[in-house]
């Protein structure tokens, strides 16, 4: 239950007599909001292995995606991060796609993640992408309209499908998270431990400075991680929510050194009262306020952050965590309901207007 799922769920309740359509599905991981609708896997679901290492499965996605019969549907809401958009959908059906990001691995990332992959898979990657790239621009057109999850986002649509997209942030619980009497002396790193979330400039940062890191997460860093941190970086590894929602609440401030297209836990510990020191690239551009809420530096360095965790410590007593939490609830999830059922309203709308005879006599 990730911001994808968490999107999925508000979707759910938007819509309760949906059918859900997904690539793979594991049953026992997510919500029963979810579980009570009917739910169709792919025959990418028969797979061996296919729930864990769905990703290595890319080059079968479209066929398994455009093997979907969406005809008999009015509306199709697609939430993805990859290639979900690749539906076909009936000839009268509006097809609303928020899109969480474009296929990292295929566009912004993919020298990233291509660097860090094996002999066989870089070979694969050289020899797949560009027809999936293809494959990926042409889908774009089945979408009626696009909404992106944060202004980073919009443009990188713009920039890869030549599309532009409504904004709307997804939708953040909020309300499940409330501000502490009092801090603690730590600050605080939350998320999963891979190379682009950065966690290395902070553990190595706050090794330097000998101030207190607490880091929640786990994920193929995490090793590397424990190696070069000194003795005031703390490893909680993956905690029930309750601990997270504490530390939240307790930290002096959420650290985020990486570049992510929205960034859910930022607005979770607004939601806590507590600041956030942000790299100043992605999403956290649509949340963090300088000065405000948070602190934003502009080298992914340590030495960066380094300087902005000074700046933050020279400023720390000016920051209210009532003002803060305040900003923060305008990423509520009645707020994501409320904006995406105007946009498709409106799409509903149009394609009614397209296809009614009385529409189109009127116009005649």
């Amino acid at each position: 239950m990730r911001g994808g799922e968490k999107v999925i769920e508000a979707f759910c309740d938007m819509y309760p007599e949906a059918d859900i359509f997904t690539l793979v599905y594991d049953e026992q991981k997510i919500s029963d909001t979810i579980r009570s609708h009917k739910v169709t896997a792919s025959f990418l679901q028969k797979i061996p292995g296919a729930q864990k290492r769905y990703q290595s499965l890319l080059p079968l996605m479209p066929f398994a995606l455009e093997s979907f019969d969406l005809s008999g549907y009015d509306l199709v809401l697609s939430s993805e991060s990859g290639p979900a958009k690749g539906i076909v959908p009936g000839p009268q059906t509006t097809h609303v796609c928020y899109c969480h990001s474009p296929m990292r691995y295929l566009w912004d990332h993919y020298h990233f993640y291509r660097a860090g992959a094996g002999r066989l898979t870089r070979s694969l990657m050289t020899v797949l992408s560009p027809a999936l790239r293809a494959w990926d621009v042409t889908t774009s057109a089945r979408v009626d309209q696009f909404v992106a999850n944060s202004h980073h986002v919009a443009d990188r649509i713009e920039k890869y499908y030549r599309r532009s997209a409504a904004i709307v942030s997804p939708p953040v619980a909020v309300h499940d998270f409330a501000p502490a009497p009092a801090t603690k002396d730590f600050f605080l790193m939350a998320g999963q431990l891979v190379g682009y979330k950065r966690a290395d400039i902070a553990v190595e940062a706050f090794t330097r400075m000998g101030e207190n890191l607490v880091v929640i997460g786990e994920g193929e860093e995490l090793e590397r991680l424990k190696r070069m941190a000194g003795p005031t970086i703390t490893f909680l590894g993956r905690t029930p929510f309750p601990v997270l929602k504490e530390a939240l609440a307790h930290c002096r401030a959420l650290v985020f050194p990486g570049e992510e297209d929205f960034g859910i836990v930022p607005v979770e510990a607004m939601s806590s009262g507590r600041p956030v020191i942000a790299y100043g690239r992605g999403g956290a551009l649509d949340t963090v306020i300088p000065g405000l809420t948070g602190v934003l530096f502009q080298e992914q360095s340590v030495q960066g952050l380094i300087e902005a965790v000074k700046r933050f410590q020279s400023v720390e007593r000016t920051f209210r965590p009532d003002v803060i939490r305040d900003h923060a609830i305008q990423f509520s999830v009645v707020n994501f309901k409320a904006k995406m059922q105007q946009i498709i309203d409106a799409q509903l709308m149009q394609r009614h207007r397209e296809f009614s005879p009385v529409y189109k006599q009127a116009a005649e």
